[in-house]
């Protein structure tokens, strides 16, 4: 075990360009305030499934909770609950309940609302920063920097220009590859199409935000975690039955995030994610985000709904 410490300067191998913005801070999390603890939040990437994504659901719900506390305190724990699919047609308003302002902790309640019905809520609880000779937590997997890795982009790519890739995997992997995220992406693991079929559910891979955030508001580099926290989380529990089955539904149900320590989220993190657990037609994941120098920033947790269909073979055998 080792103890957390402050990030040091330089930990997330060096700052994307500054003058690329992060449209994650400009556009994904930027919310217009309508009245004192009221805002509405509009849309950026919007998945295959044609609903709301649950990161920016998260994160844009943290963003209004975080501009009704002082500036001293930082969010610490986050408690979320999806209740209804978003509609990205419509913009979303944010209500914001300030339940409780206390010395050291302050809790807010925030409702994201579509349609006149609530689709999400969820319970953010804020700390005054606080020094404490209780300090300790596991290592950091060993894993290989990212400057050895291949993102997703290239590995795409790559998996596309094999002949013998079936059209199943190919339909899938150009979907994939259409889609405009804000968020870079860089699998620690590159199993064969072979491997995919038995996987394990646990994988790993290094992320931060596209373009440059700044060292800033640490509010907002948490609630850019909560963004990238939901991205690929539930679909772990599903690397064992790859090949096998097809998925009818996947949403989220519930999501908790805890933070640990001060991290820069458009600093390369490594996200270590495994599901213990699957049943009933859900799925239990968990999740860790590292800071390169080791110390774990952010821990997750999320429940999903998952129902699938089996996957009928062509062989008439």
């Amino acid at each position: 075990m080792t103890s957390p410490q402050a990030p040091e300067d330089g930990q997330g191998g060096g700052d994307p360009p500054r003058d690329l913005r992060s449209v994650l801070v400009t556009s994904v999390l930027n919310l217009e305030q309508l009245d004192g603890d009221l805002f509405r939040g509009r849309h950026y990437w919007v998945p295959t499934t044609k609903r709301l994504f649950g990161g920016q659901i998260m994160g844009q719900a943290l963003v209004a909770a975080a501009k009704s506390v002082s500036e001293d305190v930082h969010v610490h724990s986050l408690h979320c609950y999806f209740v209804r699919a978003g509609d990205p047609k419509v913009p979303v308003l944010y209500h914001v309940e300030r339940t409780r302002t206390g010395a050291s902790f302050s809790v807010r309640s925030v409702k994201a609302v579509q349609h006149g019905r609530p689709i999400f809520t969820c319970q953010a609880s804020f700390q005054l920063v606080q020094p404490s000779p209780i300090q300790h937590q596991f290592c950091m997997p060993a894993v290989p920097p990212p400057e050895e890795l291949l993102d997703y982009e290239t590995l795409i790519d790559q998996y596309l220009r094999d002949p013998n890739l079936q059209a199943k995997y190919r339909v899938g992997l150009n979907r994939i590859a259409a889609q405009d995220v804000p968020i870079e992406i860089k699998p620690v693991t590159l199993p064969t199409l072979s491997q995919l079929q038995n996987a394990e559910p646990k994988r790993m891979f290094w992320v931060r935000a596209r373009g440059y955030i700044g060292e800033g508001d640490f509010k907002m580099h948490c609630c850019v975690a909560a963004y990238i926290s939901d991205y690929a989380f539930l679909g772990t529990a599903l690397l064992p039955y790859q090949g096998h089955c097809k998925v009818h539904l996947m949403a989220s149900l519930d999501h908790s995030m805890w933070f640990h320590a001060p991290f820069r989220a458009d600093h390369w993190m490594l996200y270590e994610c495994e599901s213990p657990w699957a049943g009933g037609s859900r799925g239990l994941v968990r999740g860790q985000l590292w800071r390169r120098d080791g110390v774990l920033a952010v821990s997750c947790a999320q429940e999903g709904v998952i129902r699938v269909k089996p996957q009928v073979s062509g062989s008439k055998l």
